[in-house]
């Protein structure tokens, strides 16, 4: 068994949560530490609403709450939107982008606070214990890093409710409301409770920031998205900074449904999990960028970039984001930006969004070209000795396999 770290100082992140709301005293009962917390905004709305008031109740010395809702727009969600990458065909990775962000930041705060430890609130079962720790790991791995729940014999949410009430700790968490959530601007996650039968419909009040598709309106919403460079900058010809931009595409997304996501997915530990997400704005931006790329990359850039977005989508799930490799892939995907400049306009229609029209400067569709009426510039009966070049190798086999007698 691992030997127990000797610690004076920690900084655990906290979100008030079930969780992190616990640790706060188990951290001083069993390592007789002072506890800092750190609590990063990421657009999670009135969660962090009495957060102070809470944490020091529970025991922590201070609260450190910082606004990162602009930073974790413009370096990590966008980013992941210019590449194009998507886990495992649904999931945008919400929570998987905003924790490497949260344990930077969680790390300087240790560090100007002369801490030697770091603590999560992350499951033992779950990706986010490994998204924590790997960007520990890479920004500061001189300090000790706790995870509760690979220690305590605390081995359900009910326990954790019993501990919270035990300890006097106010919790939302209770057992007709056993959900684990995350919220941040690019989604909101749901797990737990009945959601673990992959067979069972996701009961309605679920959702938090989404109607469902029966319920939206029956006329769509149609709206303009502009790019520049492969970054969202305007909604309708306004021009809007990240965060104003994403909350008004949630709204708006949300309101008619848009990017309700059901899925079972691999989980980096082994284990498949089922969740549900509620993506809108995301959905509406991974949507039209897809669209205004289609015009705008050459054929054999745009496939090469499907399968850089795959390994991107991977190192983002698995908590690589601090490595060379996806600095590397940045710099790919920088360079295939450069002409995603344009406009893209959707319709949002119950649950659906829909592409209706799409443009740009550097846009390489050619009616010329591609009119199926006459045309000075292609000679149709060029495709004659193309396709006689294309298909040489069938040819040269299936006359090999004749002569061999094979079948």
């Amino acid at each position: 068994m691992k030997e127990k770290p000797q610690v004076s100082k920690v900084v655990l992140a906290y979100s008030g949560g079930l969780d992190t709301s616990i640790i706060i005293p188990w951290l001083k009962e069993n390592y007789g530490c002072e506890v800092i917390a750190f609590a990063a905004n990421v657009g999670q709305a009135d969660e962090l609403d009495g957060l102070e008031e809470k944490a020091l109740a529970s025991g922590a010395s201070k609260l450190y709450v910082e606004d990162l809702r602009e930073e974790f727009l413009r370096e990590y969600a966008f980013p992941t939107l210019r590449a194009g990458a998507l886990y495992e065909r649904k999931y945008l990775l919400g929570t998987s982008h905003a924790r490497p962000i949260i344990a930077s930041h969680q790390v300087a705060v240790a560090k100007l606070e002369g801490a030697d430890g770091l603590c999560h609130g992350c499951t033992g079962k779950g990706n986010d214990q490994v998204r924590f720790e790997l960007t520990y790991q890479a920004l500061a791995p001189e300090m000790a890093v706790i995870a509760p729940w690979r220690e305590w014999n605390i081995e359900s949410r009910e326990d954790a409710i019993d501990y919270a009430k035990m300890h006097e700790i106010p919790i939302r968490a209770s057992r007709e409301n056993i959900y684990s959530r995350d919220r941040n601007l690019w989604h909101f996650s749901h797990e737990g409770g009945q959601l673990e039968d992959p067979w069972q419909e996701p009961p309605a009040d679920i959702y938090g920031i989404s109607v469902s598709p029966e319920e939206a309106p029956d006329a769509p919403h149609e709206l303009t998205v502009s790019f520049d460079e492969g970054r969202p900058v305007a909604v309708d010809g306004q021009q809007l900074g990240p965060v104003e931009m994403v909350n008004l595409l949630n709204e708006l997304g949300g309101q008619h449904g848009v990017g309700r996501i059901d899925m079972v997915e691999n989980r980096l530990v082994g284990m498949k999990s089922r969740g549900i997400y509620e993506q809108p704005g995301a959905t509406i931006l991974s949507t039209a960028h897809k669209e205004l790329e289609a015009i705008t990359l050459d054929r054999q850039t745009m496939h090469y970039k499907d399968l850089v977005a795959q390994r991107y989508a991977e190192l983002v799930y698995d908590g690589l984001w601090f490595t060379p490799l996806r600095e590397a892939l940045d710099a790919f995907v920088d360079v295939t930006q450069k002409r995603v400049t344009g406009d893209v306009k959707l319709k949002l229609y119950k649950g659906n969004c829909i592409v209706v029209g799409r443009q740009s400067p550097y846009s390489l569709y050619s009616e010329t070209f591609a009119t199926f009426g006459a045309s000075a510039v292609y000679d149709h009966a060029d495709a004659a000795g193309f396709i006689t070049l294309f298909g040489l190798p069938l040819k040269i086999t299936a006359l090999s396999k004749a002569n061999s007698g094979a079948s």
